[in-house]
């Protein structure tokens, strides 16, 4: 399927400030951008670079007054996201050498904390993915999915203890929970068709069977295409922008996930 995703935002700068944006779709996994547009408002160098999780960053120094950043893009995605029960574990010895950072604790996952707990809601589940579908079905019934209830990033022990939280709140949960049992998982920053209510959305990835899979604590089901903007250990890694100096203030942030039917 193509869809066209856009994220807008509209920010006063109070003093003069350094940021780092990562809005732009990632390139060359399970996507295709077609075309795309960045606009910076007023029109300011920008400094692009990729980070070491193949992350598309855009870098600038924004004058006091406002500023508007603009990504927009048509995107070939799947309209679902693949399951694969019955998707074998993979042993540390078989791993990819790259896969290996996503089996370690990290700065809002401490799997090192849920190693009893994992093993208590994988109970009888066959290694591997179906192990991950029982984390997801626990997370779903223990930890409430409550849009806006946080402003910033918690860790999956602050969630756990919490009760609720945002998508990438229990996203941390789900991928400190795999860690602990050594099946490696990754947070995923990107647009989701029919979120509601409609905003940049997270998710994990857990590498089982040899492929990276979609789970998602937040959803019934892995319906609707997704377009990933960003991967990382956790939310640390994702931000859609970061901030260096004070004084810069988000005023607005409009997304939009629209499919087109001539794809």
């Amino acid at each position: 399927m193509k869809f066209r995703v856009s994220c807008s935002l509209r920010f006063y700068i109070e003093d003069e400030s350094a940021l780092i944006f990562m809005l732009r779709p990632y390139r060359g996994i399970r996507q295709w951008i077609v075309r795309e547009t960045f606009v910076i408002k007023p029109t300011l160098p920008i400094l692009e670079s990729t980070d070491s999780y193949g992350n598309s960053c855009q870098r600038l120094v924004a004058p006091k007054g406002y500023l508007l950043v603009h990504s927009s893009a048509e995107v070939i995605a799947d309209g679902y996201a693949e399951a694969a029960p019955g998707a074998g574990f993979i042993e540390i010895q078989y791993l990819p050498s790259d896969v290996l950072r996503f089996l370690l604790p990290s700065r809002y996952c401490e799997s090192d904390r849920f190693g009893e707990l994992a093993r208590e809601i994988i109970a009888d589940a066959l290694p591997g993915y179906d192990q991950v579908s029982k984390i997801v079905e626990w997370i779903r019934h223990t930890v409430q999915y409550v849009p806006g209830s946080s402003d910033f990033p918690l860790s999956a022990t602050e969630i756990h203890h919490r009760g609720y939280g945002v998508c990438r709140d229990l996203a941390h949960l789900g991928i400190a929970l795999c860690r602990s049992i050594s099946i490696p998982a990754r947070i995923a920053v990107g647009y989701l068709q029919n979120l509601q209510p409609m905003d940049l959305h997270a998710w994990f990835e857990a590498y089982v069977g040899g492929h990276w899979y979609t789970f998602d604590p937040t959803q019934a089901n892995l319906y609707g295409g997704r377009v990933i903007v960003a991967f990382g250990r956790d939310a640390a890694d994702v931000s859609v922008f970061h901030q260096f100096g004070y004084g810069c203030i988000l005023n607005d942030m409009t997304v939009n996930v629209e499919p087109l039917n001539n794809a």
